[in-house]
């Protein structure tokens, strides 16, 4: 008898698998078939997949909530799905498109038109992630040119501090002391202090 499973993937720890586990659950599939990993498409290091290749047997099928679940770009897709359809033998349903249903039309036409859907999509699915990363980088150069700043905000800096970078500055006291005194690593004091003068300047 052939044993049904699920695979979810979400890119980061932060992104929540909530709406492909809703549609894997609607396919009545046993809880301890359901795999989930919780990993970037970019170094593909994902080891619920790595097992659940593992268990798959011929005949299985497998159910995905869409076709770039399956890979990080285009040709990773294509080759995922040629380890599972034709080296493991297992069915595959992607659930957001019908047509991606290899338990259906298992004659050589069947096959056909699956694999050039299948084909279609995939680039469809790189495609749309390069326009999405295109699209973050003119989001980013935008915001940089009005001015908004990135990344963790600068820790206040230590009352004295203004007083010590001066001392410093004019050759009274070591960088080293100075920075002892405000409670500040060495490196962060000198990067201050040139911001605080250019500031001050």
């Amino acid at each position: 008898m052939n044993n049904m499973y699920g695979y979810a993937r979400v890119s980061t720890k932060e992104q929540k698998e909530d709406r492909q586990l809703l549609a894997l659950s609607e396919m009545r599939l046993p809880e301890r078939n359901i795999y989930v990993d919780k990993q970037s498409g970019k170094d593909f290091e994902r080891p619920m997949y790595k097992r659940l290749l593992k268990r798959l047997k011929e005949d299985d099928v497998l159910y995905i909530k869409s076709i770039d679940r399956l890979g990080r770009n285009y040709e990773e897709i294509l080759e995922q799905w040629r380890v599972l359809t034709r080296e493991k033998k297992v069915d595959i349903v992607v659930l957001d498109m019908p047509l991606l249903d290899t338990r259906r039309g298992k004659d050589l036409m069947g096959t056909f038109l699956s694999d050039i859907v299948l084909q279609v999509l995939s680039f469809v699915a790189e495609n749309e992630r390069k326009n999405i990363r295109e699209r973050q980088k003119e989001g980013i150069e935008a915001a940089r040119l009005r001015g908004v700043k990135f990344g963790r905000p600068s820790k206040p800096l230590p009352e004295n501090f203004g007083q010590m970078s001066r001392k410093w500055m004019a050759g009274e006291i070591s960088g080293r002391m100075a920075a002892d005194l405000c409670g500040m690593p060495l490196t962060s004091f000198r990067r201050r202090s040139r911001t605080f003068s250019e500031d001050m300047g």
